[in-house]
């Protein structure tokens, strides 16, 4: 029996060493419609690929809503040796992006520098 739905997935590359970006703690928030708070979804880490092992949000448990990823941009570098300024210009980086459509998929890469990052709507 097939698990029908939509799921949500990352990838972050350290575009610093030109690397995937193992190690990099994630969390997922999502927005309750009504009151506006973030509330906790999951917590991950992404594995020697730069991926997190399996979905962020399995197939079957995405719903439409508003939705953040923050990634702990200020650790991941310090724990590779990267001397940062204190306090860190990127300490996290929160992407915020809204869920149309339960039974998709959206995935949302992390381009990521102790300075810059980029993200997109990934395939």
């Amino acid at each position: 029996m097939s698990v029908t739905g939509g799921r949500l997935t990352t990838h972050v590359l350290d575009t610093m060493h030109g690397c995937p970006a193992a190690g990099m703690r994630i969390e997922l928030f999502r927005f309750d419609p009504v009151t506006g708070e973030a509330l906790r979804v999951r917590e991950v880490v992404t594995n020697g690929d730069g991926r997190v092992d399996g979905p962020v949000v399995q197939p079957g448990d995405l719903l439409a809503g508003r939705y953040e990823l923050v990634f702990h941009a200020g650790d991941y570098f310090r724990l590779r040796g990267v001397t940062l300024p204190e306090p860190s210009f990127l300490e996290t980086v929160p992407v915020r992006f809204g869920i149309a459509d339960g039974d998709a998929h959206y995935h949302v890469p992390l381009l990521l520098s102790p300075w810059a990052y980029s993200t997109y709507r990934g395939s």
